[in-house]
């Protein structure tokens, strides 16, 4: 059943369409977890659900429009922002609404991993040409924002201070733009092949940042597939620091959803043992 977050995403979606001048659609709810994705007609509403609880503003659909957008103008399979109407954000319900060409896919198609890893590596390599500015510190930015603005469950203060203590740890390398979010569920199996998404965690730091998320969440097989060679030493503290982001996430997403907090507890419990 939708929650107060969703509605709102789902108002704000159906007045920025009409404000546009658009013609109705019955809106679809997608998706409604991180962001809430609501389709009407050709169209796909995006709008912050929980991570609204991280990420004031609209810095982050700014961006992930501006990506989406230089990668589709180059040819890179992604899902594209709409021009006509504007992408947006646009604004209501106070909240940020951008605005996608609906992109069919098939959400039961798994590709192997030499696919993954190799449409991941041909976004890394358009995107050293992306010209515009981009956040230096990512998820230790995303982390200290969370922990200025919620305690969760008491236990801020430790996550604050392992947070210090990995960023201490993290080998000062090249870097480069990055997807951010680079895990499988973010790649979609269209009819013109492996399409990503998502791009509003888009900065610019250590490719380990990706390659861990590839690995943690898809195996090693993905992190083997991909073309180009992360050391371990590299790659290992930064596959520690998304460890943590993921405990103090899943504490983000319990204060939406409460009965979500013993997993969240559990996987504190978990990281800290």
């Amino acid at each position: 059943m939708a929650d107060d977050y969703t509605r709102a995403a789902v108002r704000a979606a159906l007045t920025v369409t009409s404000r546009l001048g658009l013609r109705e659609h019955e809106p679809e709810v997608l998706h409604e977890r991180s962001n809430v994705l609501v389709k009407l007609g050709p169209l796909v509403a995006r709008v912050p659900g929980t991570i609204r609880l991280a990420r004031p503003g609209a810095a982050w659909q700014e961006r992930d429009v501006a990506v989406s957008r230089f990668l589709t103008e180059r040819g890179v399979l992604v899902v594209s922002p709409a021009t006509d109407p504007p992408a947006g954000p646009h604004f209501a319900e106070d909240l940020p609404v951008t605005l996608w060409h609906h992109t069919p896919h098939d959400p039961d198609h798994r590709y192997a991993p030499d696919v993954v890893a190799g449409s991941l590596a041909e976004v890394h390599s358009a995107l050293r040409e992306f010209p515009g500015e981009l956040p230096r510190r990512g998820p230790l930015d995303d982390l200290e924002r969370i922990f200025g603005r919620h305690d969760l469950d008491g236990e801020t203060p430790r996550l604050r201070a392992e947070t210090a203590r990995l960023a201490a740890t993290l080998p000062d390398v090249a870097v480069q733009p990055l997807h951010g979010d680079a895990h499988p569920g973010n790649l979609i199996a269209t009819e013109a092949g492996p399409c990503w998404l998502d791009f509003e965690d888009t900065w610019r730091g250590s490719l380990a940042w990706d390659l861990g998320i590839l690995a943690r969440q898809g195996g090693p097989e993905l992190l083997a597939a991909y073309p180009g060679d992360v050391p371990e030493a590299v790659l290992g503290p930064w596959m520690r620091l998304r460890e943590l982001y993921s405990v103090v996430w899943r504490h983000v997403i319990a204060i939406r959803f409460p009965h979500r907090l013993p997993a969240a507890r559990s996987a504190f419990a978990a990281y800290f043992s």
